[in-house]
């Protein structure tokens, strides 16, 4: 009974669970889709908004979006680089309406980030390649005030996600190469929310973990030197997370006797598989024109299972929707040196109004992009790029996703630039 009385409901345990436990999982989906997927993978193909990088393979970098690529560079070669995220997000018009009580507005809620990707290539023979890639593919950090509104739908939400990429391609003919890879990917993630009780202000928070695997396939076929298409295929990673939720008084940053007791969380989520489609063509000597085409098949995101080790069963009806991300690009040679790169694209957010959540406030964007390639010599290059996306503006209301108690409603604004810059060198 006094439990009853000092947290107001008696599967206080069940609800925590669901908001922190919950929210790793649902972070950890969300990454790969628009809202927290980091295509930031390559400067060069940045610069074109990454339309055309399944066809791309202008340098190594591009090896990430199709292995097949690789039968284009000769030799050894390396590529070392990074992108700078810088996000601006912000929650106005916050109202809680089980308290009756407005929210100050919250800025800054998206961290910013680095996202390092690195290739190394090897040419076997006339036909045969291998190549190794280290990628951070999905990232995050978001923050919130502790005292916000919706502090029991999350506070902190901090994910990394790093990829290694062993790969191989063939080429069957002067015109058509095949390629494929291992992905090797190491998830973590850590998550906080918060609740008022009758002992004070407490904080729950929860950490996992998992390595998985999955696998890449590629295919390029090139019509001319002007001229080449190509498809590429990314397997769905079934991560089996496993994490470890913690419960602590705020003001003593202790346990208490009538708090939950730290618990071992675990559950299994399968990202979606990936679909990608591009071409680039050579108009003339100056310039290029490229298109991309992704579609993420997030639809076999249906429901979530959260279980503790002592049996406990929690499930979220999802329903998800796949998304498509388009892409059209142009390049002109400047000199033999330059290069100018331009970019827009449209993309679009798994997360419907009735799923939306303050972990991912996520909405449909696009991409303006442009970029710079200088040729320093025969071995040397380097690539910069500058992208800024701006998202529709998203209405929170967290009655429709049914993760309890209090309601609460919010409007988005979130924009994000970005700064690509990259190595190549061709031994």
């Amino acid at each position: 009974m006094l439990y009853k009385e000092l947290f107001g409901k008696e599967n206080f345990m069940k609800k925590l669970l669901t908001f922190t436990a919950l929210g790793t999982i649902l972070a950890a989906a969300q990454v790969q889709a628009a809202g927290f997927h980091l295509r930031e993978q390559s400067a060069a193909a940045q610069g074109n908004a990454y339309a055309g990088a399944t066809a791309g393979a202008e340098n190594l970098s591009y090896a990430y979006f199709n292995a097949a690529g690789i039968t284009r560079h000769s030799g050894t070669n390396i590529n070392l680089g990074g992108t700078y995220i810088a996000p601006r997000a912000r929650a106005k018009n916050i109202y809680n309406h089980t308290a009756n009580e407005r929210g100050e507005d919250v800025d800054n809620i998206v961290h910013a980030a680095v996202a390092p990707n690195m290739a190394v290539s090897h040419q076997l023979n006339e036909k045969a390649y291998l190549a190794l890639a280290l990628n951070v593919p999905y990232g995050m950090i978001t923050k919130y005030d502790e005292d916000w509104q919706g502090k029991e739908h999350g506070v902190t939400s901090k994910l990394t996600v790093v990829t290694v990429t062993p790969m191989a391609a063939y080429k069957l003919t002067d015109k058509f190469s095949l390629g494929a890879g291992l992905q090797v990917q190491y998830f973590k993630a850590r998550l906080t929310s918060g609740r008022e009780t009758l002992l004070g202000r407490i904080n729950s928070s929860v950490e996992g973990k998992a390595v998985d695997l999955g696998w890449q396939l590629g295919s390029m076929y090139e019509f001319n030197d002007q001229t080449r298409v190509a498809l590429a295929y990314r397997s769905k990673i079934s991560h089996k997370i496993k994490g470890r939720q913690k419960v602590r008084l705020a003001e003593t940053g202790q346990s208490h006797p009538m708090l939950p007791q730290d618990c071992d969380i675990y559950a299994h989520l399968t990202t979606p598989a990936m679909l990608s489609m591009g071409v680039v063509h050579q108009i003339n000597e100056k310039w290029s024109v490229m298109a991309e085409y992704e579609r993420v098949f997030w639809s076999s995101f249906r429901d979530l299972n959260i279980r503790n080790y002592d049996g406990g069963v929690n499930t979220t009806h999802e329903k998800w929707r796949d998304t498509s991300f388009y892409a059209v690009g142009a390049s002109y040679q400047i000199d033999n040196q330059w290069k100018l790169r331009l970019g827009l694209a449209y993309d679009q957010s798994a997360v419907r109004l009735q799923h939306r959540t303050p972990r991912i406030p996520d909405s449909d964007r696009f991409w303006y992009s442009t970029g710079l390639n200088y040729q320093y010599n025969e071995h040397l290059s380097f690539d910069l790029a500058y992208t800024y996306i701006y998202a529709h503006k998203a209405h929170l209301d967290t009655a429709r996703t049914g993760n309890g108690d209090p309601h609460i409603t919010a409007d988005y604004e979130n924009s994000i630039q970005l700064f690509g810059l990259s190595l190549n060198y061709k031994f």
